[in-house]
């Protein structure tokens, strides 16, 4: 397995767990939201949520270094 293969993995798992990321994050779910007419406070995120956010920010990272590393090194 060569680097351009490993690199269309990381790819891969990445994009998948960004989008489970993303989807099991729970914030401004209403669609009153969208319009600006949320009743929801702004809060800290604590716990699980921010754990979520961090992680589904390191992934979007993995993703976008593993794309950006793709097109340097020929596959």
């Amino acid at each position: 397995m060569n680097l351009g293969n490993f690199l269309e993995v990381v790819i891969l798992v990445s994009a998948i767990l960004t989008i489970l990321l993303i989807l099991l994050q729970q914030r401004g779910a209403s669609l009153g939201a969208g319009f600006g007419s949320s009743s929801e406070l702004n809060t800290k995120r604590r716990g699980l949520e921010k754990s979520l956010f961090i992680t589904t920010i390191v992934t979007s990272v993995i993703f976008v270094g593993s794309i950006l590393g793709l097109l340097i090194i020929p596959a």
